[in-house]
Order: structure tokens, then sequence, then C-alpha cells
């Protein structure tokens, strides 16, 4: 494996010039290994795009988790603003990728495929200069970056419920995770109550994935409280601002209220934080427009005196976030973490609750198991 320090024999004297030579997607399917689901929506199978950017002789990676089709939009439409491109004009490009999708529709389908294809520019930068990512990025913030458990589905008994909460905090160190509320809020009481009893002093996430009204919200951000919730994420709609204003004003003083995983570029996050609607605003670089999206989020939550926390794709997300300022924690989202450890070499382990770049690693310091993903692939 080359040293982070180490530059390709074949790197130019001038890396600019190195084109993009070809732009690739896949999509591939991995079921569950069981049935999920949240406060608005059930799934038994996640699908992930992997893009690849070759440059220089190295290649670059990216990826996002959305619908297949996302493969399809990359190869026969964006990939025709990236090929033959000098590869280190990575603001432009992406500017260019941005304005390709316009008559499209930029958010949802078209983020997704943009963020993959951003993360993989900044990927093979670093890998032409031989640097890790965070590198490029002004270097790291901090050694290690805290995560917190995520998962908890509501289609999960107690047991199951109480047994992955408990080896977050027990076996991977984390000290705070959590669980999905929202599809049965008459029962979400006694469920927190158990995951309570399960983590010990632990903190204790809820998120309802916007599936609660304004009042019903309130209401159970009360009952929450007994249980000492520290956190509260999108108990209605990110969509309404008003509405998420609200509740952060009527919640428990102990409850940070977040929300920010369906913005899909700076917009969205600049009107969520004048919006005063959040404690702490959550960014995923696997939608709000990879690396430059993720990191103009992280300057806005600067700019704001906001925390920022990344949402779940903790392999890619751990560069971002060791160079972010204000950044709080990554979340370790069980279907990610699954799927990461199973397809790319170099997927984090925690330790002590935290995880860290690879700075031994040129790029994200992740490679594809393209054998191993071929089973899955559409």
């Amino acid at each position: 494996m080359r040293s982070a320090t180490d530059r390709p024999s074949h790197y130019a004297a001038a890396h600019g010039m190195a084109p993009i030579a070809a732009v690739r997607a896949h999509a591939y399917t991995i079921p569950t290994d069981a049935p999920e689901a949240d406060g608005t929506f059930e799934w038994t199978s996640t699908t992930l795009v992997v893009v690849e950017i070759e440059a220089g002789g190295c290649t670059g990676l990216g990826y996002t988790y959305t619908d297949a089709s996302a493969a399809a939009l990359i190869r026969d439409t964006l990939s025709q603003v990236l090929l033959h491109e000098s590869v280190d004009r990575m603001t432009e490009l992406t500017g260019r990728l941005w304005r390709r999708v316009r008559n499209i529709g930029r958010s949802g389908l078209c983020a997704n495929a943009i963020s993959a294809l951003d993360f993989a520019l900044w990927d093979v930068n670093a890998k032409l200069l031989g640097v890790p990512l965070v590198q490029l990025l002004g270097g790291a913030l901090r050694e290690r970056v805290q995560i917190y458990g995520s998962g908890g589905f509501t289609s999960y008994d107690d047991g199951q419920l109480r047994d992955q909460l408990a080896h977050w905090v027990h076996v991977d160190g984390c000290v705070a995770v959590k669980m999905k509320v929202g599809s049965d809020p008459a029962r979400d009481p006694a469920r927190v109550k158990a995951a309570r009893r399960a983590i010990g002093d632990a903190a204790l996430f809820v998120d309802a994935n916007g599936a609660l009204t304004v009042n019903g919200a309130l209401q159970c951000a009360e009952q929450f409280a007994e249980y000492g919730v520290a956190w509260f994420e999108e108990p209605v709609s990110s969509d309404d601002l008003d509405g998420m204003r609200r509740v952060r004003d009527g919640a428990p003083a102990i409850m940070d209220v977040a929300a920010g995983e369906y913005a899909y570029n700076s917009d969205d996050f600049r009107r969520m934080l004048q919006a005063q609607a959040v404690d702490v605003l959550q960014a995923d670089a696997t939608r709000c427009g990879g690396v430059t999206g993720f990191m103009q989020a992280a300057q806005l939550c600067d700019a704001w005196h906001v925390p920022l926390s990344a949402h779940c794709a903790p392999a890619l997300h751990r560069h971002l976030a060791a160079a972010a300022p204000r950044l709080r924690h990554i979340e370790w989202f069980h279907d990610h973490v699954r799927i990461e450890s199973m397809l790319f070499d170099g997927a984090p382990k925690p330790d002590h609750g935290t995880i860290a770049p690879d700075l031994a690693r040129p790029g994200c310091g992740l490679e594809f198991k393209r054998a191993d993903a071929e089973p899955y692939a559409l």
C-alpha cells in the first residue's frame, strides 16, 4: 500500500493537467439483517450507488445511499460534464454539475448523484497528491471523532431494542445512542423506558423522522424528558421550519432539537439556521453535495455558532468530521455500518466510542471490494 507521503510515480509536475479519463457508477441493493422501520417508512433493503473517477492513473471513490436510478443519471448525463476535464478544477466542475441538473431538479436524486461525484473528485485529487483527504481540507481539528450508535427501529421488539443499544454502549464504548420513534406514539414511552434501562447513564437520543404534529411532538418531548432524552430529531417534518422552531421553543431545556439530513444544498442549511429551527444541524455528505457541500454546512454552523453532526455513512464522513469546525459527532447508523464493513476495505471500527481518519492511506482511505459487492449488483 502506498504511504500517504508518496506521490504516484506517474504524477505530473502540473497535476492540474491530469484529465478525467473515466466516470463509472454502479448500484447495489443489500438486504437488511431484519425488517426496519421508523416513524414514516419501512424497508427491507438499502441501495448503495458507488462512483469511481479515473484521472492521472488514480481512481477516486464516492458513494451515496439512494435509488438505483442515480447510477444511470451519472452514467448517461452527469459524466459528460466531467470527462476529459482537468481533475483539479473541483469547484468549477461541481458548479457545472449543479447547472446541468437545473431543469431536472436539484434536490433529491440529482443532489445524491452530485454528492457521490464530488466526493470522488476530492478523493482522486488527494490520491494524486498522495495525502489523506483531511489534509486537503486544511488538516484535522481533532484526532478522533465521537460516534453515537443509531438504529433502534420501530420494527424491533423490546428485546432487540435493548440488545442493540446496550451493545453500542457496553461493547463499542458509545456515550450516546439513538432510537426511532413515531410510528406508534402511544407505545413510545415504554420503549424509551426500556432503552434507558439497557444503556444506563449513556445519553439517549430519539428520532421521529417527521412523523408527529407540533402538539404531538411537544407532548412526546415532555414524556421522553422523564427518561433523560437529550436529543429529539425531526420531531416534525424538517420542511416545516416554523413547526420545528415551535417544538424547539417548547421542548424541555435538556433536549436538543436536531434536523438537516434532508438538506440538499447550502441554501437549505441557511434557511434552517435563519429560522432558528435547530439546536444542532445535521449534514449528510451523501446528499448535500459531497465534500464541498458538507464543508459549506460546517462553515455556516461556525458562523451561526451552532453545533454540527454528520448524518450516517460514517466511513465516508470521518475525514470531513475531523476537519469540520463545531463538529459534535458522527451517526454510527446500523445499516450503513454493516454495509461499509462488508463492501469497503478500510472501513472504520469503533475505539472507545470514536473513529478516526486513516492517515496512512491517501484519499478517503477506502477501497471498494468489487467481488464482494457483485452478488448485490443491479
